[in-house]
């Protein structure tokens, strides 16, 4: 059995609930990624082009600052890595975090929460970022979760 982490930023506590229940469903450790400059509601107006989350979006070398640089990645295997879909994919925040860290030979399952999009290439973005890790598919967790489903689908890892 792997050693589990889930690792997750959230905006406005939804990737929050849904990281907790899968980090208690799969018996995994749990982190909080955070940026050093927590994000403020003006922040995340995605029909403001000059907030902050449009103009990190646009900027495709945008990596925010971390809180802290204390995941401990080594001491696992697996990383659950969460967060809100912005624009399709996720925030560049994870894009910093998983720049932080050595991943290598590492399993990365991606999850997220989503008013309304999907996934779309985000995989593929961040196998860009972690070429060493083994980056799977990611997972919506939208809403409430049966936790059987989830511990199934957590297990799989």
């Amino acid at each position: 059995m792997s050693k589990k982490m889930v690792a997750y930023f959230s905006a406005s506590g939804v990737t929050a609930k849904a990281a907790k229940e899968l980090a208690a469903v799969c018996g995994a450790d749990l982190y909080e990624i955070k940026p050093e400059t927590p994000y403020t509601r003006a922040d995340l107006d995605w029909t403001n082009k000059e907030s902050r989350s449009s103009l990190e979006r646009n900027d495709p070398l945008s990596r925010p600052v971390l809180a802290d640089y204390l995941a401990d990645i080594a001491g696992h295997d697996v990383i659950f890595v969460g967060f809100p879909v912005w624009w399709y994919t996720a925030p560049a925040i994870i894009k910093t975090f998983l720049g932080a860290y050595d991943f290598s030979e590492k399993i990365i399952v991606p999850f997220a929460t989503s008013g309304g999009s999907g996934l779309g290439k985000t995989a593929e973005t961040l196998r860009e970022i972690v070429p060493m890790a083994i980056v799977m598919e990611g997972k919506l967790l939208n809403g409430k979760q049966k936790a059987e489903e989830l511990k199934k689908w957590a297990d799989s890892f």
